[in-house]
């Protein structure tokens, strides 16, 4: 007894007073193949572009990308997430360089294909906004609104230009109403069922993005409210689950990642499906900003925000620091 009642019998800091004690009893382990490298492919460069919002991330040349690739793969990360930026001229209303098979996506792919095989899973990107030259992820009506159903005709074209070009995993991102169905369809119907789809099954409409339109060279005119998700709203994510589950998703992803932890976890509970979270460009950006300041421990910082998506419920995190966050848990392991 002390002079301010009985002192306490359980003492849950017993299994927090050493290092070894605090790994031993963790609840959640991060670990580098759970990691998936987003990485971006501009045409017509012959030295990387630094993304200016997001340092230490670039616009990779095709021989760099291979590069990050294989380094990639030497880390433990299990897959690389490939966005294409074309060159302005060959942007248009219908973002033709997205299905033409020698379009700068699908050359990446075939690079980054013939580099590591089967032993990094490729993923692709599967969307029009890095084509067009309105920016939105669709094609547009007369009167400027994105049209759903014309749009699916693109994403199956798409999907099967970058089966073609030897993806392992399309991801549809531009959030169409009836995009999975359509896609797994159209890689059926050229016998590349084995070609996976990792749904974004929610994306919402986010403040976070601003550094990513920089990263594609995007030429967005306006917003994209009418497809993307409102912050708001979490059982419409629930339903947009249903929906991508029901037409073939094999995986499903949120979008963004730590503003929607609650999205991720009532995601995760509900399927027994592979489910993925997008540490996206304006997370990134923050973390990297206040680190520079010198306001926060950047390595710190980055290992809690991937141990909180992991936490939360996601087998797989797509993350700027894939390859570093890696390499610094092999050296914990």
């Amino acid at each position: 007894m002390n002079s301010y009642g009985p002192f306490p019998g359980a003492r849950p800091r017993r299994l927090r007073t050493t290092p070894a004690m605090r790994r031993m009893v963790a609840e959640t382990r991060l670990h580098p193949a759970d990691l998936i490298l987003p990485a971006f492919v501009r045409e017509g460069i012959t030295e990387p572009v630094p993304i200016q919002a997001m340092p230490g991330v670039v616009q990779h040349t095709r021989d760099t990308l291979r590069k990050a690739a294989v380094e990639a793969l030497e880390a433990g990360v299990s897959g690389i997430m490939l966005f294409g930026v074309p060159e302005d001229a060959k942007k248009d209303a219908a973002g033709s360089a997205g299905t033409d098979p020698d379009g700068i996506l699908q050359v990446a792919i075939r690079d980054v294909k013939a580099e590591v095989g089967d032993e990094l899973v490729i993923m692709s990107d599967l969307c029009l906004d890095e084509f067009t030259d309105h920016g939105h992820c669709g094609v547009l009506t007369e009167d400027g609104r994105v049209d759903n159903d014309a749009t699916l005709e693109r994403y199956a074209e798409m999907a099967q230009v970058q089966a073609d070009a030897g993806v392992h995993v399309v991801a549809p991102s531009g959030m169409m109403d009836g995009q999975v169905r359509v896609i797994r369809d159209a890689l059926d119907t050229i016998g590349k069922e084995d070609v996976s789809i990792l749904a974004y099954t929610a994306k919402y409409s986010s403040a976070f993005y601003g550094p990513f339109r920089e990263a594609v060279g995007s030429s967005l005119q306006g917003d994209r409210k009418t497809y993307q998700q409102d912050p708001a709203n979490l059982r419409e994510s629930m339903r947009e689950l249903a929906l991508d589950l029901e037409e073939g998703a094999d995986m499903v992803m949120v979008k963004p990642a730590g503003p929607y932890l609650d999205v991720l976890a009532k995601v995760a509970e509900a399927v027994d499906v592979p489910v993925a979270a997008y540490q996206i460009s304006g997370e990134y950006a923050m973390v990297e900003a206040a680190a520079e300041k010198g306001w926060i421990d950047r390595d710190k910082a980055i290992l809690e925000t991937l141990t909180g998506i992991r936490r939360a419920g996601a087998q797989m995190i797509l993350t700027y620091w894939a390859t570093e966050a890696a390499r610094n848990l092999s050296r914990t392991v």
